[in-house]
């Protein structure tokens, strides 16, 4: 059995949709919501079976990993999120980059020196590399308004990923990953009025209207926190709105809350892109926490640990 195991975002999806255009392969397909990174656990791996893994964390799946690599699986991992001990094992081809400036789409996009380019770019913007995202469109000889259209549909994609539960998204990402194979170029995707491009733009630009409309509930020259209201379009635009804002105000950091079903809170946090570095370390200091240098999360925190993660986030940054 050939399992693609691949996070819901347009990062994991992106890398994923890069290597099967180049190597088709018929494969289940395991993914979640973006938050959803545990995935490894949800497999029941016999020898044999060939594991893609890609976008999500390999500390988080390192007793899943573990088992299959122990059972005889050969596994393809690719991330550039908290990694912890890289095991040492033949069955293993492991391709980590914890690099800031760096996706798991742009660590595939080297592998396959660069057959999807233009994919990878796409993957890029989706995860607010924009910096470097654009220094490739530039390289690769894309207009300022080609580069536009890249970093739209990859904000898109991104937006998608985004919820609490997979009722949230208005496409299943195993859905969107599958109806995205079919275009070679993403280019491609956005001439046809028929792609989901069209439905995430409309709905995209529906959240954020709601989400530009609300004020900030603690600020400091070191952080601001948005808290958004307990519904469907909150819990998509979150990470979105995250990277807004962290666009808008490039030396402050910015976290975003949404309201889970628990009365816990999910938290989205951006590190300041003057000083892309330690969300990852931030969030992994609560118990349902993690991430990457320049971006993390906290899947639920209790509304006691606010004050904590306020000065844990302001105490960082200081230094």
């Amino acid at each position: 059995m050939n399992y693609d195991i691949f996070n819901g975002d347009a990062d994991g999806i992106i890398a994923l949709l890069q290597l099967r255009l180049v190597s088709p392969t018929d494969s289940e397909l395991v993914t979640g919501v973006k938050r959803d990174i545990e995935l490894l656990d949800k497999l029941e791996v016999k020898q044999g079976d060939s594991l893609t893994v890609l976008d999500i964390s390999m500390e988080a799946n390192r007793a899943g990993l573990l088992r299959a690599l122990q059972l005889g699986a050969s596994v393809f991992y690719a991330d550039h999120h908290r990694s912890g001990e890289i095991p040492q094992c033949a069955n293993l081809s492991a391709h980590i980059d914890l690099d800031a400036n760096t996706c798991t789409s742009l660590i595939i996009d080297k592998l396959l020196e660069g057959q999807c380019h233009y994919w990878a770019i796409t993957a890029a913007y989706g995860d607010n590399l924009v910096h470097k995202a654009r220094l490739l469109s530039q390289e690769a000889g894309l207009s300022e308004a080609q580069s536009e259209q890249l970093n739209e549909l990859g904000t898109l994609i991104n937006y998608n990923g985004y919820g609490v539960r997979l009722e949230d998204l208005h496409f299943h990402p195993a859905t969107l990953y599958q109806a995205l194979l079919k275009y070679a170029n993403p280019f491609d995707v956005i001439t046809d009025v028929n792609s989901p491009f069209y439905v995430l733009r409309t709905a995209y630009q529906q959240d954020m209207a709601n989400a530009l409309a609300i004020d900030p509930w603690y600020q400091s020259q070191i952080l601001a926190l948005y808290e958004l209201e307990d519904a469907p379009w909150s819990r998509r635009i979150s990470g979105a709105y995250g990277n807004h804002l962290a666009n808008q105000h490039r030396d402050r950091a910015h976290g975003v809350f949404s309201e889970n079903l628990d009365g816990t809170l999910k938290v989205s946090l951006r590190a300041p892109l003057s000083n892309k570095q330690g969300a990852g370390d931030i969030c992994s200091q609560f118990s349902t926490g993690g991430g990457r240098a320049a971006a993390a999360g906290v899947n639920a925190l209790p509304r006691a640990d606010i004050a904590r993660f306020i000065a844990a986030v302001e105490r960082h940054y200081l230094r």
